[in-house]
């Protein structure tokens, strides 16, 4: 069953607060990444392009933990464990110009490689604990 996303932490979605992705490699061990991210009303949305090493890991398992801190206030935060329910490439580029106007306040994402294929990833929250 999903737990949801409390009322008084989903301003941090508003905000530019930087996620920090857990995903896991194929050894077991953990790898962090940070992530742009978005809510849309039930699923974290995020988008990073293919091939890279959080995209190979969600390939292969889809379990993953995400902490979004305020950057108004440090000792404010939330976690998220969960699990990928969605990856699409359709509408991807999309998502990440739509990140990088909340992030960048840029029209397109300004950082896309000559080839590169974005992809969305939705997180299930399976675990939510706010803090702060």
């Amino acid at each position: 069953m999903a737990a949801t996303i409390p009322e008084s932490h989903r301003d941090l979605f508003e905000k530019k607060a930087f996620a920090h992705l857990a995903t896991l490699m194929p050894d077991g061990s953990p790898q962090v990444n940070p992530v742009w991210v978005d809510f849309d009303g039930t699923h974290v949305v995020f988008n990073t392009a293919r091939g890279r090493w959080k995209d190979k890991n969600l390939q292969r398992d889809g379990r993953v933990a995400i902490e979004i801190l305020d950057p108004d206030n440090p000792y404010r935060y939330l976690q998220v464990r969960g699990k990928i329910v969605d990856i699409t490439e359709v509408g991807a580029d999309d998502v990440i110009d739509k990140l990088a106007k909340k992030y960048l306040d840029a029209d397109k994402y300004p950082f896309r490689q000559p080839g590169e294929v974005r992809v969305t990833y939705k997180i299930e929250p399976a675990s939510v604990n706010a803090h702060g």
